[in-house]
């Protein structure tokens, strides 16, 4: 993977002026939606990435995505759970060397474009790529019109190239790599199997706010973080990391309603271990490691807090032997 290149930009399609997209013209270019970028998606990067470099220099490598997501678009009563909001998504290309990704905004017109048009007014005439990248299952235009296979017609046609990824699994091969599979891992707790198919320890990034402090008074400060209203993360208490300020610290978190307190809305609430500093404010990022129990009430307050020692105990033993999942997670961790 490399990983040396300065990430160019980030452009909208559909706003950014023609000349923002010059230095982007004539480039390999994978299409996807890309949430999670998770070892299947990566596998399509790295293939634009590989056939730029044997263009020469002056051929990018660059990516199309999608926002929202189309689901959010199609099923706006039923959000999709995102596991890499645009930005995420977009710092892990940066990390694997793309120079550049292009977001498409997605709405209800845009869903209804033709196929051809996507090919044409898209794809040849604001990027005039060389090369076209995509998944097997990718399809675009209106009625999910335009296939793989029809995308290989009109680059036939109007001169570049299409590479088609077929699905990517595990060594088993009882496993294909997917966002759909990652966000079942993550929704059962299975942070260790959905780690896996990332390819990097599964993070989530926001301000931490005030809380109603009872961590506080325990003994076991907080910082706490409101995810997104559908995340379908597991309820219960995860070995994490913490990264804040070019910082990697460990520690235990409770991702849930708090039962023994208030039964509230779900809140993200870390208990970095041995800091003494003040995160309020901070945008920082937690990294889930393993999944250690699920959210309960206890009998008293004493009971709640023997468990949150032992939690932090078993913590500290899942991170102690914690490793490095890919050149992305150090990346993510500032290595």
């Amino acid at each position: 993977m490399k990983n040396n290149k300065p990430f160019v930009q980030v452009l909208n399609l559909l706003t950014a002026a023609d000349d923002q997209f010059s230095g982007l013209k004539g480039g390999v270019l994978a299409i996807g939606n890309f949430d999670g970028v998770h070892k299947g998606h990566r596998v399509v990067l790295e293939t634009a990435l590989n056939l730029a470099a044997t263009q020469g220099g002056q051929c990018k490598a660059i990516a199309m995505t999608f926002e929202p997501h189309p689901r959010t678009v199609f099923k706006p009563d039923a959000p999709v759970f995102r596991l890499t909001p645009r930005h995420e998504k977009s710092r892990l290309m940066a990390a694997m060397g793309l120079d550049g990704v292009v977001v498409t905004p997605f709405d209800h017109d845009f869903s209804q474009m033709e196929a051809e048009d996507f090919v044409c007014n898209l794809l040849i005439e604001k990027l005039a790529v060389s090369h076209v990248v995509v998944g097997y299952d990718f399809h675009f235009g209106r009625a999910r019109q335009g296939s793989p296979e029809f995308l290989m017609e009109m680059g036939k046609a109007h001169g570049f190239a299409v590479s088609v990824i077929p699905a990517q699994k595990n060594d088993e091969g009882a496993l294909v790599y997917s966002s759909s599979a990652t966000r079942d891992c993550l929704a059962k707790g299975n942070i260790e199997l959905a780690n896996d198919i990332l390819g990097y320890h599964y993070f989530v990034a926001g301000e931490v706010v005030h809380g109603r402090k009872e961590g506080r008074e325990l003994g076991y400060p907080t910082a706490n973080m409101a995810l997104e209203a559908n995340s379908e993360l597991k309820h219960g208490i995860y070995a994490v990391q913490l990264r804040v300020d070019g910082k990697v610290m460990d520690g235990v978190a409770s991702f849930g309603r708090r039962p023994m307190f208030d039964n509230g809305p779900p809140l993200l609430e870390t208990y970095v271990f041995d800091f003494d500093g003040d995160l309020y404010g901070k945008n920082v990022e937690v990294a889930f490691f393993k999944y250690l129990r699920g959210e309960e009430a206890f009998d008293s307050l004493q009971a709640l807090l023997d468990q949150m020692a032992i939690d932090c105990e078993n913590a500290r033993e899942v991170l102690q032997n914690a490793e490095i999942l890919s050149s992305i997670d150090q990346s993510l961790n500032g290595e």
